[in-house]
């Protein structure tokens, strides 16, 4: 072998990269690709609900929540050694949101400060957590830099309690199905190099892909009773019906031309979500033989679902 093949890691200064906090790293952090990097670390699904949101006087970097479990999530960031006054900063924040996952991130964490979360997280209940992260930034010769989160500090047996919320030995014939069934839509999906956003799978009839944004969300959608696959886009907020009735003014013909002419635009009135879907019906997903094909029009169907709506939703977000 030759011995010449291999590069070298090396480690990136953050500073040219992200010369502000609030005005680059926080941004940077936001965007989907990279929030969805941050809760990989973690275990959990993340999504952004605001940036620099208002507690009192002070503003919280980034307010988000875990998706699955319905929990907000505070991350303050730092671009130099952690201090008390960030961390002061952090419990304040947490207390004025009712936060219950506490997400303190810097490039270097002081021994006292990674005490300090050890503490916090042994005297708060367990449905409190607090975490200390550490960002890196790494390259290959002249490649692009990398950035690489690291935990530092954590709760105890924070691993066995995202394992336990899908302990197999828990779940019903059923859920063990659905399960298995998205593990392997999501890998083959990956296989397949799509630029998909899919989230962790969960022992649930859905699965969601990221449109970026909290109000809008792809949801693959399987009902093994009914014998049916779906991809599901689906509109919440206080503007749905607005945003719903403004997107199928300018886009329902053309919809029906790039995506299906079997597209159904469904404003749901006594619903708290409106939907564009499309089923897909006589598919058994409890037919194991067949999940490679069922798989394959999911992903092929919420690729065309996200390239057609990702832009026309920015755009509509833009004019409001």
């Amino acid at each position: 072998m030759n011995q010449n093949m291999f590069g070298r890691l090396e480690s990136v200064d953050l500073r040219p990269h992200w010369e502000s906090e609030s005005g680059n790293f926080t941004p940077w952090l936001a965007q989907t690709e990279n929030i969805l990097l941050l809760g990989d670390s973690l275990g959990i699904d993340l999504e952004v609900i605001s940036q620099e949101q208002p507690v009192g006087f002070f503003k919280a970097d980034i307010l988000a929540k875990d998706t699955i479990n319905d929990r907000y999530v505070i991350i303050e960031n730092q671009l130099e050694k952690t201090d008390h006054i960030h961390l002061g900063q952090l419990i304040t924040y947490a207390a004025g949101l009712d936060a219950v996952i506490i997400v303190w991130i810097s490039p270097n964490f002081r021994d006292e400060h990674r005490a300090a979360i050890d503490w916090l997280n042994r005297i708060t209940n367990e449905n409190i957590t607090f975490f200390g992260i550490q960002i890196e930034l790494w390259r290959i010769g002249d490649s692009l830099p990398a950035p690489r989160f690291n935990i530092v500090a954590k709760p105890n047996d924070w691993e066995k309690n995202i394992q336990n919320s899908i302990d197999s030995t828990h779940l019903t014939e059923t859920e063990l199905m659905l399960l298995e069934y998205w593990n392997q839509f999501k890998g083959s999906t990956e296989e397949k190099g799509s630029t998909l956003k899919i989230q962790k799978p969960y022992h649930q009839n859905w699965i969601y892909v990221s449109l970026g944004t909290r109000h809008f969300k792809i949801a693959c959608r399987v009902n093994s009773q009914k014998k049916w696959i779906a991809v599901t886009l689906w509109i919440s907020g206080e503007n749905r019906k607005s945003i719903f009735y403004e997107l199928k003014q300018k886009y329902e013909i053309l919809s029906y031309q790039t995506i299906s002419p079997d597209l159904h635009w469904d404003e749901r009135p006594t619903k708290k979500d409106c939907m564009v879907e499309l089923l897909r019906k006589d598919v058994d997903p409890n037919n194991r033989q067949d999940w490679p094909s069922q798989h394959e029009w999911l992903r092929g169907m919420s690729e065309k679902f996200h390239d057609f709506f990702e832009g026309k939703i920015q755009s509509i977000k833009s004019e409001d």
